[in-house]
This record gives C-alpha cells, sequence and structure tokens, in this order.
C-alpha cells in the first residue's frame, strides 16, 4: 500500500510521547501508533539498535545484561538524545517506505513547560532523522485542535492534557495559550503510585507492565460506592521470601494508590481557574473543562475533577489520539495556525 503520493504529501507530524509515539502524515491521517521504547545491544561501549516501538515494549524489564530497552523520553521531553534520534529515525522510515523522495517537513509537540534546552534538543533529533524543517507546537494547543475545541474564537477554553510523564492544563483563547500549568504528574506516575502501594501494603514487587496493566484494567480516581469494586489477579515477587506469588488487588486499592497523583491533577486545574482571568473564567464555567490524553481514560477521573471543581467535565472521543489529530490539523492548516508553530528561522 502507498502510503502517499506526490513530494509534498510525505510532510509529517509527531507527537513524540513519553508513553507512545504516533505519526500523522499530511492528507493520509495518523498511519503510525507504537510505544516510545527502544531495546539495544551494547557490545564494547557501542549500541547498536535491536528493536523499536512494540517489539521493544516487550522486552521492557526482560532483558539481559548485554542488552537494555528504554524509554529515550521521560516526561515529555528527550531523556536519551542518541536512542530518541534513531527511535524518530526508525519512525520516519516505517512510514516513510522510499527514500526517494525530498526530506519531509515535520512538526512535533513539545509540552508547554519544556526549557529552551529541551527544545532545542527534540529539534536537533528530529532535524537528524532526515527532516528538512522541523516545527514545533506546545501540547496543550495540539490537544485542544484535535479535540475539536473552537480555540480561534475570542472565549475561554480549557483543556488538561494528561500524558505519560506530564500533564498540561490550559486555557486558550483567540487562537494562544493565555495560561498554562505543566505539571510533571502522568501515566507514569500513576503506575510508580500503583508499584509502591503493592510494595508498602503487600509486600509485592511488581514491573511496570503489570502496573500499567492494572491502572487500565481497573483504574480509577475515586473511591468504589460499596468499598470494594472490581478485583484483578495479579502476580509478582513476595519481598519477604523471593518467591512469586498471585495476589488480587481491589478497585478501592487502586484508588488509594492512585489518590496522590490523582489529587495533583485537581490541584494543577484548580490553580489554572484560579490564575485565569475573570471573563474567560466566566467562559470556562459555560463551556466546562475538557480532558485529552491516555490519562483521561482513567476511570472516573471526569467525576472526581467535577467534584473539585463544580464544572462539566469532558473527555475528548479520542483522548489519545488529540494531540496527533491536532499536531496534523496544524501541519495541514500550516497557514491559519502558523502563529502557533515555532519553526526558529
Amino acid at each position: 500500500m502507498r502510503l502517499f503520493s506526490g513530494l509534498f504529501s510525505a510532510d509529517m507530524a509527531i507527537d513524540l510521547g513519553t508513553a507512545n509515539t504516533l505519526v500523522y502524515i499530511r492528507g493520509k491521517g495518523i498511519v503510525l501508533n507504537e510505544p516510545s521504547v527502544v531495546a539495544y545491544h551494547v557490545k564494547d561501549g557501542v549500541k547498536t539498535v535491536l528493536a523499536v516501538g512494540e517489539d521493544a515494549k516487550l522486552m521492557l524489564g526482560r532483558t539481559p545484561g548485554s542488552i537494555e530497552a528504554i524509554r529515550p523520553m521521560r516526561e515529555g521531553v528527550i531523556a536519551d538524545f542518541d536512542v530518541a534520534e534513531e527511535m524518530i529515525k526508525h519512525f520516519i522510515r516505517k512510514v516513510h517506505r522510499r527514500t526517494s523522495l525530498s526530506k519531509p517537513k515535520i512538526i512535533v509537540c513539545v509540552p508547554h513547560g519544556a526549557t529552551p534546552v529541551e527544545k532545542r534538543a527534540i529539534r536537533q533529533s528530529v532535524l537528524s532523522a532526515g527532516a528538512r524543517r522541523a516545527g514545533l507546537i506546545a501540547e496543550p494547543i495540539a490537544a485542544a485542535i484535535g479535540a475539536g475545541m473552537p480555540i480561534t474564537d475570542p472565549t475561554g477554553n480549557m483543556v488538561v492534557d494528561i500524558g505519560g510523564g506530564t500533564t498540561e492544563v490550559a486555557v486558550l483563547s483567540l487562537g494562544d495559550i493565555v495560561y498554562a500549568r505543566s505539571v510533571r504528574v502522568g501515566g507514569d506516575r500513576m503506575d510508580e503510585g500503583i508499584i509502591s502501594y503493592l510494595r508498602r501494603q503487600h509486600n509485592l514487587l511488581i514491573g511496570e507492565a503489570t502496573a500499567e496493566r492494572i491502572k487500565t484494567s481497573i483504574g480509577t480516581a475515586r473511591m468504589p460506592d460499596d468499598g470494594r469494586g472490581q478485583a484483578l489477579m495479579i502476580r509478582g515477587r513476595d519481598l519477604l521470601n523471593g518467591v512469586p506469588k498471585e495476589t488480587e488487588i481491589t478497585q478501592a486499592q487502586v484508588a488509594e494508590a492512585l489518590a496522590e497523583p490523582v489529587q495533583q491533577i485537581c490541584e494543577a486545574v484548580m490553580i489554572a481557574l484560579e490564575a485565569t482571568p475573570p471573563d474567560l473564567a466566566a467562559d470556562i464555567v459555560d463551556r466546562g473543562v475538557m480532558l485529552t490524553g491516555g490519562g483521561a481514560l482513567l476511570g472516573d477521573l471526569d467525576l472526581a475533577l467535577r467534584e473539585q471543581t463544580g464544572l462539566a467535565i469532558t473527555v475528548a472521543d479520542e483522548p489519545l489520539r488529540c494531540v496527533a489529530i491536532g499536531t496534523g490539523k496544524a501541519l495541514e492548516f500550516e497557514n491559519q495556525l502558523r502563529h502557533v508553530i515555532d519553526y526558529d528561522s
């Protein structure tokens, strides 16, 4: 199957997420959605990439000494420059298929709270991976565009994008950010909360993959009405005697484990509301708040936020894809949205 035709349809938008990377090709939509994981072999200090994406994720926590499987993105920004570059190259090649075409123009979303150094690292990685030009767009703007919010209107819109590494809370009006706050709490922090809760309460050590399965299966932001909720059988290592052990975890326990990251997200929203100009705050009371990102899928998170803020909370139709769709639309409608794309040139 040909993924594109013509020279310029190869231009792409990338949602370079902490947990997943999505690639959008102009005129084609999202053509790739894979975990942001790279597995490589180390010999004499030289790294050789073995697998990227889905294949590499299966190796996380299961590698022998000579192989490392890592996530080069941490909290929305690049933690390992060389490995991130290899990952971006791999994904570009995977959707490009042919090398005879001109280098693509690529727009990448970055957390609003990314420092100039972090932004430069992302831009440099994309250029080194083969882009002829690299543009950056703030994640909250991309999320709002992808969720179909009317951000170019002279009215206040609030978006809460809960990713793997960061939660971005932003108030938008007239196509730009009026107020934004980025807190380094997201899906990863939730996984860590579950791991440390089980270690503390059950003397059970589990891996990241098991924590993620618990979160996606029975994760909830509120205590279940019956004080217990659904249950899930999980396996890990008993810390008391070192042998594998199977135990049951309930939704009530998961809610307790996730209480701190959920509270941090709620606090970030409350702080944003306090800092919002009064007229825009009035618009947000009318319109409510839009939740995007994978964290928005956490059970009852919208209800937890509604209880804290008193506002109507809506979960976007495709929360996991909102940022990628929004970054793609910025590429498609570049002339209208030029002011939100930073080409640094």
